[in-house]
């Protein structure tokens, strides 16, 4: 998707960070101890989920964070940034979220919105639900309400098969932003990560999620106050790579793993191709009732 002529980042609930130094104590463990921890972790937020759900997350003491060089979000004031820039995308990207999330919540949940924060950070950082470095890719923190991103991620994404394409990357934050719609209806915390599966609800907390994405996707392009140019069937396709590209299927295969349904925690690649376009499609969050509510109107 591209942004129109004359776009500019608001700047609203925005702020960005750059690594942090620990202090002293022990290190930072985000959910239960054994080994490969940090790796499932790693894995687990790569793939969209929420550090806060999994618990145990705590505060680090005595850190220090400066913006790196080059993370200025002054630059993206310029004509074109948005659209060349990643930093200046995923702005503008939530500008486009908050200006939508408002009427269709309240048009078809019956809910009020309020605004998320998008903290874009390089390295590591620490947030709400604990310490979170690049490896842990963007995540939704419930307990401070703020969507989290290194955009250093979509050349992670690229290397597993998805796409670079502008809104293969707003796709990425529009399914964080799912996951705070989630939390204003009261269902993010119903998903269970440690009761994994293909009918587990932490599947169907994420696909909701792609889902909503999919519902932002349909409509972020229309209406006279809309920013963004008319989207392309090629770049509806490039959403629906990466989000095959994120699917539990094709993680496991790259890992050197056998396909196994039971460790799902966010869907097949099949199925989370699906419920993005079930809401691009259709624009109606009930076509994101995975939870099977049937509260939507």
């Amino acid at each position: 998707m591209t942004f129109k002529s004359g776009v500019r980042p608001s700047g609203k609930g925005v702020s960005t960070s750059g690594g942090s130094r620990r202090g002293g104590g022990m290190p930072v463990m985000i959910g239960g101890g054994g080994v490969g921890t940090l790796l499932l972790i790693g894995l687990f937020v790569l793939l969209g989920g929420d550090i806060g759900s999994l618990g145990g997350g705590t505060s680090q003491q005595n850190q220090s964070q400066n913006a790196p060089e080059g993370f200025d979000l002054a630059q993206c004031n310029v004509e074109g940034a948005v659209n060349e820039i990643a930093e200046c995308r995923a702005a503008a990207t939530a500008d486009s979220l908050n200006a939508l999330w408002p009427s269709v919540l309240a048009e078809q949940a019956g809910l009020d919105y309020s605004m998320p924060n998008l903290r874009m950070f390089q390295g590591n950082v620490q947030t709400g639900c604990g310490f979170a470095s690049s490896d842990t890719g963007p995540f939704y923190c419930p307990r401070d309400k703020t969507v989290y991103v290194d955009v250093t991620f979509y050349d992670q994404l690229e290397r597993l098969g998805g796409s670079d394409g502008s809104l293969s990357q707003m796709y990425v934050v529009a399914h964080e932003w799912g996951h705070h719609i989630q939390n204003l209806e009261g269902t993010l915390g119903l998903s269970d990560y440690n009761n994994p599966g293909e009918d587990s609800a932490a599947v169907a907390i994420e696909l909701q999620a792609d889902c909503y994405a999919g519902v932002w996707a349909s409509r972020a392009d229309k209406g006279a106050d809309a920013m963004l140019e008319p989207i392309t069937k090629e770049q509806v396709m490039q959403a629906v790579q990466t989000a095959r590209a994120i699917g539990d299927d094709h993680i496991q295969e790259r890992s050197g793993r056998e396909v196994n349904p039971d460790a799902w925690t966010h869907g097949s690649s099949e199925q989370r191709q699906q419920s993005f376009l079930a809401g691009y499609t259709s624009g109606q969050m009930k076509a994101c009732d995975t939870l099977n509510r049937g509260v939507y109107n």
